[in-house]
């Protein structure tokens, strides 16, 4: 007996001395500039990304509870809430694109690179997860259980951006360099110190509005992605949630099935056409009209 109450004792003061070493521990791992950043992008990433695709559900799945400004004003502002949570720790990139230029200008070091996007993707690859989620009954009602990239029951593009009929894959492209570029001007002009910036503390509002702008202006084409880490990790999501490999092909496999369709259906008329008999019982006077 009493053997086993000194084994008793001495495992409850080991854990008691283990668990304050573990926080020690934890809090050095935390006031790491690398895993703060880290952490600050993933988190403003899945602020902006729970606000703006959540609006994009609203509007594919809710009819008159969502709209186009909407979807503009979700990202807008949920882009405002993430510079408020990051914006003093990592710079709230919340944007692969953003990084990249940052680096190659010289701005941040490049071995900060994949540290900012792995923490991005990861961000809004749960934010896509989460609003999988929270809207599942709701997609499975509107699309009748069969989850589809295109035509009139399509939900994937509650996720990721897709062109629509009128457009082309290199004038698509060519779109999202301009809007894009657009962004990072004036991103630039808003942060710029030398200039005119935006007044202290109004930097965040300047910016979401910015992103609401460029929506309102300049989103129909393609829906303005401007941002790999906003379209890449939730599109991987919707592969792997049962959408299939068309998320990914799906322009070149909508244009070859439409073509082979269109082939097919010249073909069975032409048979159609060549193997009809005349016939006997026809007027003479109305073979000539």
């Amino acid at each position: 007996m009493v053997q086993s109450d000194k084994k008793r004792r001495s495992t409850r003061s080991s854990k008691m001395v283990s668990s304050p070493v573990v926080m020690t521990r934890m809090q050095a791992i935390m006031q790491k500039e690398m895993v703060r950043e880290f952490l600050a992008e993933f988190m403003s990433t899945y602020v902006m990304m729970v606000f703006g695709l959540g609006s994009v559900a609203h509007m594919v799945l809710g009819g008159k509870f969502g709209s186009f400004l909407g979807v503009n004003l979700g990202f807008g502002f949920g882009v405002t809430m993430g510079v408020h949570m990051a914006g003093n720790i990592s710079g709230a990139h919340m944007n692969a694109a953003l990084t990249f230029t940052n680096c190659a200008l010289g701005r941040m070091s490049w071995k900060k690179f994949p540290v900012y996007i792995l923490g991005q993707f990861l961000g809004s690859f749960l934010a896509a997860a989460t609003i999988y989620c929270l809207f599942y009954s709701a997609i499975i009602e509107f699309s009748g259980g069969r989850l589809t990239v295109t035509g009139p029951i399509a939900t994937a593009s509650i996720f990721a951006t897709y062109l629509p009929d009128h457009s082309t894959l290199w004038r698509g492209f060519l779109d999202e360099v301009l809007v894009t570029g657009m962004l990072q001007l004036c991103l630039f002009a808003i942060t710029d110190k030398e200039n005119n910036p935006a007044l202290q503390g109004t930097q965040a509002l300047v910016i979401g509005i910015l992103v609401v702008v460029i929506g309102v202006s300049l989103g129909m084409n393609t829906g303005y992605a401007m941002n790999p880490s906003r379209d890449l990790p939730p599109r991987f999501f919707t592969y792997i949630a049962g959408w299939g490999i068309q998320v990914f092909r799906f322009y070149l496999f909508v244009r070859d099935s439409a073509r082979k369709q269109g082939e097919r259906q010249a073909e069975e008329e032409a048979d159609s056409l060549l193997s009809k008999e005349p016939d006997v019982g026809l007027d003479p006077r109305t073979l000539g009209s």
